[in-house]
């Protein structure tokens, strides 16, 4: 594999980390309320047919992804669980287009999904956990530094 992220401009990742934080935002945000009040969380996701352990994963991915992208660590796979996070939210809670208010939701996290599978590709950059481990370690398997 190639390491683009070297010859990327130092503006690029700047750009890229400001993104990483947009991204992980609203993730973060919406993980830490639905952990903040667990039996109302837990009592909506039963009115939507969905147990409590479907809750406490939502959260956690949530949380744990969320965080991964802010600091750029298993930014990749953290940018790729939340896309598919994000594309069946959109296909299974927002499919009610003659409300304008669900087709906005649906198209949103349709947006969302997309901005992360361009984080999978591009991954974290310069500005992450992850390239300081990358630079710190004597030796790193291949397969471990493209998962960071």
């Amino acid at each position: 594999m190639m390491d683009t992220v070297s010859n990327r401009p130092i503006l690029a990742d700047l750009v890229l980390f400001l993104g990483r934080l947009l991204l992980a935002f609203i993730f973060l945000h919406e993980g830490t309320s639905l952990a903040a009040n667990m039996t109302a969380t837990i009592a909506t996701f039963a009115k939507l047919s969905l147990p409590a352990p479907v809750a406490i994963a939502t959260i956690a991915l949530q949380t744990g992804a969320g965080l991964c992208l802010a600091i750029g660590l298993l930014s990749r796979l953290s940018a790729v669980a939340l896309a598919f996070f994000c594309m069946a939210t959109a296909l299974l809670f927002h499919t009610n287009f003659t409300s304008q208010n669900e087709l906005l939701h649906f198209e949103k996290d349709l947006a969302i999904a997309g901005g992360m599978l361009v984080l999978a590709t591009s991954g974290a950059g310069r500005i992450s956990i992850a390239q300081l481990i990358k630079s710190r370690a004597k030796t790193i398997p291949s397969w471990l530094a493209a998962m960071l």
